[in-house]
């Protein structure tokens, strides 16, 4: 037989490495043939676009380039599946381009969206008698797939984010006067990534001197009256924003438009608060939004993100290969000294679900990260891998169709 792998939803620096694991593990499963790549996730399959990465990926080389390029290699997308009993024909499209091209696995590496996608086809093919199995690998930057302890794509992220923020705060302290940077973070619904700017904590920084997540509730006034207070111990302020963080009648600056899974298109609180500060405060402040650097610089990322990216894709293959099928490769917990644990878990139990940063890892004020929250990012932060290179830029790999 044969086994097909797509990429959907947001790219991160590691997809990739998911994507070269489950081609490695696939080409090591006696009964596989043809590893195939599906261009543009699901619509990729339902418009029989599929590429053979047994030749395209056929050595060393290109498997290192794979590794290293961030983004979809396969490209991505945002289709929403519609439910069976809506468009059986659909359905229909999907199996009848899997057994054209002899498929009986599929892996489909995403997020949470993703993985409803995953759900129904493992359903659908069940109720029909198909033995082709579905089954999904994680990736996200913003954390937050349930009954995951971490997820591939967040430690380079956070890793990013991190070291952005350490770098502003050594240029925002060179002058001798009263400024403001305020620093907005990706995450939809919730504060993982926020919370890595806080990393430079662990250099004994103060900075960011305040920190705001989705999960608490945010006030323009108690903004301004923490930016206030903050302004007595230091003149310089630099504050970190989740782009998800809710202002209470001051949401013009956002579209209202939504994507097909319904979900709002996110930006501009940080100059939104740049323009409040300036009304009401009157000092020299800025705004910086880091925008889709945070899921494609893969020229900071974490070695121990690229390795249990990839693991997981070996992970999702090596469960297929015993006949398990609707579930999703997973991280479910660190062992001590940090050692991640790897298993597999129900794919209905993380779809269209949200994991949040624990309340208790955030202060009292709900203006700040705790120690916690610091503790548990940083290991996954760690390690820098080896780049290969030409005229001073990292080589990139490019899917040929």
């Amino acid at each position: 037989m044969n086994v097909v792998v797509a990429q959907s939803g947001g790219p991160t620096a590691v997809i990739n490495a998911s994507l070269l694991g489950v081609y490695r593990a696939a080409r090591q499963w006696p009964q596989v043939d043809i590893v195939f790549g599906s261009l543009n996730g699901i619509e990729g399959i339902l418009n029989d676009r599929l590429v053979n990465l047994n030749e395209q990926l056929d050595t060393d080389e290109q498997q290192t380039l794979l590794r290293q390029t961030p983004s979809a290699a396969l490209r991505s997308c945002r289709y929403k599946l519609p439910a069976v009993e809506k468009d059986p024909a659909v359905y229909e499209t999907i199996r009848a381009t899997l057994e054209k091209h002899d498929i009986g696995a599929f892996f489909y590496i995403g997020g949470n969206d993703s993985m409803d996608t995953v759900d129904k086809l493992s359903t659908y093919f069940a109720s029909v008698g198909s033995p082709i199995c579905v089954m999904g690998v994680p990736k996200t930057i913003d954390n937050d797939l349930c009954l995951m302890d971490h997820t591939p794509g967040y430690g380079s992220a956070a890793k990013f984010v991190a070291t952005a923020m350490w770098e502003m705060i050594r240029d925002c302290t060179v002058y001798e006067l009263d400024s403001v940077l305020i620093v907005e973070i990706m995450g939809r619904d919730t504060g993982w990534l926020t919370a890595a700017a806080a990393l430079p904590r662990l250099f004994g920084c103060d900075a960011p001197h305040l920190v705001y997540l989705p999960e608490v509730d945010f006030s323009a006034e108690q903004f301004l009256e923490d930016l206030r207070e903050a302004q007595k111990k230091s003149r310089t302020v630099i504050v970190a924003v989740s782009e998800g963080v809710e202002l209470e009648g001051l949401d013009d600056f956002q579209s209202g438009k939504v994507d097909t899974f319904g979900h709002k298109y996110l930006s501009g609180i940080g100059k939104c608060l740049e323009e409040l500060v300036r009304d009401r405060i009157g000092c020299k402040v800025r705004s910086v939004e880091l925008n889709i650097l945070q899921r494609c610089a893969a020229h900071i990322a974490s070695e121990t993100d690229l390795e249990e990216a990839e693991q997981l894709g070996a992970v999702a293959v090596q469960a297929a290969a015993v006949g398990e099928t609707g579930q999703v490769s997973a991280i479910v917990s660190r062992g001590d000294g940090y050692t991640p644990l790897y298993d597999i878990v129900s794919v209905r139990e993380v779809a269209n679900k949200v994991k949040y940063v624990p309340r208790q890892w955030i202060n009292e004020a709900g203006n700040d990260v705790l120690p916690e929250a610091l503790n548990y990012i940083q290991p996954l932060i760690m390690g820098e891998p080896v780049v290969l290179t030409e005229n001073g830029l990292a080589r990139h790999f490019i899917i040929k169709e």
